[in-house]
């Protein structure tokens, strides 16, 4: 009876954990030179509403999806330009502007997507920014390049930001 209960109140917590979010969630995975990289993140939607600059504001970090953190998952080591990325987890902000974002990896894991710790942050990386065709959903795809090369692409609305990155072995 008392397992019965416990496993009842774990249904019932998941049930509010699943209330509480305002989007639905994916994990992006690919494996990119050998290596097995995901990404699991909230998907807001665009719903009308004007996105970058606005509910998304230029030079704020952003949480970069929806509910919980981002997190980025590897099994081997990636450097984003200078910033080195051992294996493991990590939680990705952005900070968005008009014409370049910043990826920011934090080490801080877990945590509600707006509960933002900079003195976790493992590094900043510059990335691209450029036009997208129109996304109503929010959408991160883990992409393989020449050489021992990948990228991570973030689109929503009408814009897309890429992070390069090289897999080290």
């Amino acid at each position: 009876m008392a397992a019965v209960m416990v496993g009842g109140v774990g249904i019932a917590l998941d049930a509010q954990q699943q209330k509480q979010r305002a989007s639905p969630h994916e994990t992006a995975a690919a494996t990119v030179h050998g290596a097995k990289i995901s990404v699991t993140y909230g998907r807001p939607y665009v719903k009308g509403r004007t996105i970058f600059g606005d509910l998304v504001p230029y030079g704020k970090i952003w949480r970069t999806g929806a509910d919980e953190a981002t997190i980025l998952e590897t099994d081997t080591t990636l450097a984003f330009g200078s910033v080195t990325v051992a294996p493991g987890k990590y939680s990705l902000y952005t900070i968005p502007g008009e014409k370049e974002w910043t990826l920011v990896i934090n080490k801080q894991v877990g945590q509600w997507g707006t509960r933002y710790d900079e003195a976790q942050d493992l590094g900043r990386v510059p990335m691209t920014v450029g036009p997208e065709d129109f996304k109503e959903q929010f959408e991160i795809d883990i992409e393989e390049e020449d050489g021992n090369r990948g990228a991570l692409e973030f689109q929503w609305d009408k814009t897309e930001a890429r992070a390069v990155f090289t897999v080290k072995k």
